[in-house]
């Protein structure tokens, strides 16, 4: 994609997009995977695990991971200081998940229904390699995008509709739930980080 970030995402920054693209998923509406996103939860990346944790519809979601810092160069400028902290920003996250969810659910006519039958069908070839998942996803979202007007928020259009593909191919067969997920946060983070520090940072000022 254009909007390629060079730097190497942190374990901050990959927890971020986790929760972000997790809420997202949770506040769609007419999922048929919420058992597979309940189980989810609990396989969310992490080394270890913490005292942060989130709690919405009933369902559970752990954050692992050793403390979290930033730096001077991170524009969201996030340091987590504590479970208070953490809650906080867990809850600024979810804020803007409910959102994008919310906008998602208002673009979801946007996606043809033969594009998300091919995309899954790539997404269950056992032989295409995480890099090709990847590039199937974004091949998808440039069909999607070319029906936008040029004018739009580029990159918040583009963040939504990817997490909207990752509904829709789960929507299509649940059993794809785990591996669209890992695949859709890898887009995001390598992709989409810029808009996701920007949208975090303006909900925290």
């Amino acid at each position: 994609m254009d909007s390629q970030i060079n730097n190497r995402s942190g374990l901050h920054d990959e927890h971020i997009t986790n929760l972000l693209l997790f809420g997202f998923l949770q506040n769609c509406s007419n999922l048929n995977f919420r058992e597979e996103l309940e189980e989810l939860q609990f396989q969310l990346p992490g080394p270890a695990p913490s005292t942060c944790r989130l709690q919405r519809q009933g369902l559970r979601v752990q954050l692992q991971g050793p403390e979290l810092q930033t730096d001077g160069n991170h524009c969201s400028q996030l340091l987590v200081d504590g479970e208070t902290d953490s809650e906080s920003q867990e809850e600024i996250i979810q804020d803007i998940a409910r959102q994008l969810a919310h906008i998602g659910d208002s673009m979801d006519r946007k996606i043809h229904p033969a594009l998300v039958q091919d995309l899954a069908a790539r997404f269950m070839n056992g032989n295409l390699s995480e890099e090709e998942r990847g590039k199937c996803l974004g091949d998808a979202l440039r069909q999607i995008l070319q029906t936008y007007p040029k004018d739009m928020e580029q990159e918040k259009i583009m963040l939504t509709m990817t997490m909207l593909l990752a509904k829709r191919v789960a929507d299509h067969t649940p059993s794809l739930l785990r591996d669209v997920f890992h695949t859709t946060a890898n887009f995001i983070n390598q992709n989409l980080l810029s808009c996701v520090r920007t949208l975090v940072r303006n909900d925290t000022d």
